[in-house]
């Protein structure tokens, strides 16, 4: 196991650094000219050159290069140009929205894929394995933005249950529990999700409308990656009903929810883990998306924006902090592939 984190640790290096070229050569080619975008046409030559030299875009462009990934490395991803902002106060405040709407996606996209794959695998070639095939196929098909669109209009315009965007309601954020001892101050320091924040601030109020504004939102980003899981699940599932270890399990009497459950479902979603965690970058770039569809104030709907702005910083420094969660996030799976499975630390 020592041996294969190494070998990962040591890949992951190359694979940073292709990806941090990548950013900073496509932003440079990318149409558009920064400076102007954001003084507009009518500023002045010396305004221009002034704000030219203060982001180093007139370097050369080795110089700006290694400027990139020398700030990428330590954490320094640049200052907003619109907002004169530092990026990184722009994730640290944003992040947290994005994160608990992916992590609430991806706990629907499980159970969906699980749920749907099993069943269609346990009762293949009837009518729920054809309609579990055709629903995994349709989820993986259907926009992102159509189908928040279509969610919005049905539970939020025409039944009223759930809100069309944003957050949660207006004061309704998770507020820290306050102390006589601390002479008043905050006993919390909030993790900026905002269902866990209510949940250790004992405030079930804001429990409550938080989990009312996340359930759009998550349930159309989890349903479209759920797509993906449904067939995958189904393709392992007929494999490991099929094994010698499943067959064996029946020859000792063991009922059939049993054998299905705890012998077939078990090694079935083995191989699932690695794609599981590689989906879960795909709900990042996808919640851009579903924030900007539901409103939703996190990192993706900023990226959104700073984008629409043309602010080169930012967008630069919002998709390297992308790019360097996904392969920390990539290599956090392979080495839980390892654990849950040694034939892959010997492969």
């Amino acid at each position: 196991m020592r041996r294969y984190l190494l070998t990962r640790l040591a890949l992951t290096a190359p694979l940073l650094l292709l990806l941090l070229t990548a950013t900073f050569l496509l932003l440079r080619v990318a149409p558009g000219d920064p400076v102007t975008a954001t003084l507009g046409e009518r500023a002045s030559d010396e305004r221009a050159e002034e704000l030219r030299h203060s982001l180093g875009l007139d370097d050369p462009l080795w110089q700006q290069y290694a400027s990139y990934v020398g700030g990428a490395l330590r954490g320094d991803f640049g200052r907003a140009i619109t907002t004169d902002i530092p990026v990184w106060n722009t994730i640290r405040d944003k992040f947290p929205a994005t994160l608990e709407l992916t992590l609430a996606a991806m706990l629907v996209a499980v159970a969906v894929g699980i749920g749907i794959g099993a069943a269609s695998a346990r009762f293949r070639d009837t009518p729920l394995d054809v309609a579990g095939r055709l629903l995994g196929i349709v989820l993986y098909a259907a926009p992102i933005f159509w189908l928040g669109i279509l969610f919005q209009y049905f539970f939020s315009v025409e039944l009223g249950w759930l809100p069309t965007g944003g957050r949660t309601e207006a004061f309704a954020e998770p507020r820290p529990l306050l102390s006589l001892e601390t002479g008043g101050s905050s006993t919390w320091d909030f993790t900026g999700l905002y269902t866990v924040d209510a949940l250790l601030t004992g405030n079930f109020s804001a429990l409550w409308q938080a989990l009312r504004h996340l359930a759009l939102p998550a349930v159309t980003l989890g349903l479209v990656i759920g797509g993906i899981l449904v067939r995958l699940v189904r393709v392992n599932m007929l494999q490991a009903l099929r094994s010698d270890h499943v067959e064996a399990a029946r020859a000792r009497g063991l009922p059939e929810r049993s054998v299905v459950l705890r012998h077939a479902l078990r090694s079935a979603l083995v191989p699932v883990v690695a794609v599981v965690g590689l989906q879960f970058a795909l709900l990042l770039s996808g919640a851009v998306l579903t924030e900007a569809t539901f409103s939703w104030p996190g990192l993706g709907q900023t990226l959104y924006d700073f984008l629409q702005d043309r602010d080169y910083t930012a967008v630069q420094g919002l998709v390297t902090f992308y790019a360097l969660f996904v392969v920390a996030v990539s290599l956090l799976i392979d080495v839980v592939s390892a654990w849950v499975d040694p034939r892959i630390r010997y492969s």
